[in-house]
């Protein structure tokens, strides 16, 4: 069983957002849940899953369903407007293009 990773309060809230358009675009496309698991290749449950906004759902799940809506061009527009990102980059801060590694530190007793 897959166990629910740890999000803030206000992150299940988009997702559960995310969701209800997710339900909403297929509804107004006349689409059932049945054949909407079918088109996608994924359980109703699934379907479900996502119209709730549950994060243990993969992107990848979430990604197909808006394929079959129509909306999976919706997904290019994160953080395309990145105001903050931009203005950091403008400022001249330079960030390296990894994070870096993680060192384990031996005990020495």
């Amino acid at each position: 069983m897959k166990t629910a990773p740890a999000i803030l309060p206000k992150n299940l809230k988009i997702l559960k957002e995310l969701g209800e358009n997710i339900k909403l675009a297929r509804l107004r496309r006349r689409i059932s849940s049945e054949q909407m698991s079918e088109r996608t290749g994924t359980s109703r449950k699934t379907i479900y899953n996502i119209e709730q906004g549950s994060p243990t759902v993969s992107i990848g799940s979430y990604l197909q369903v808006l394929f079959v809506v129509g909306l999976e061009k919706d997904l290019l527009k994160v953080a395309g407007e990145d105001i903050l990102g931009r203005k950091l980059q403008d400022a001249g801060i330079l960030t390296k293009k990894r994070a870096p590694k993680f060192k384990k530190r031996i005990l020495e007793e």
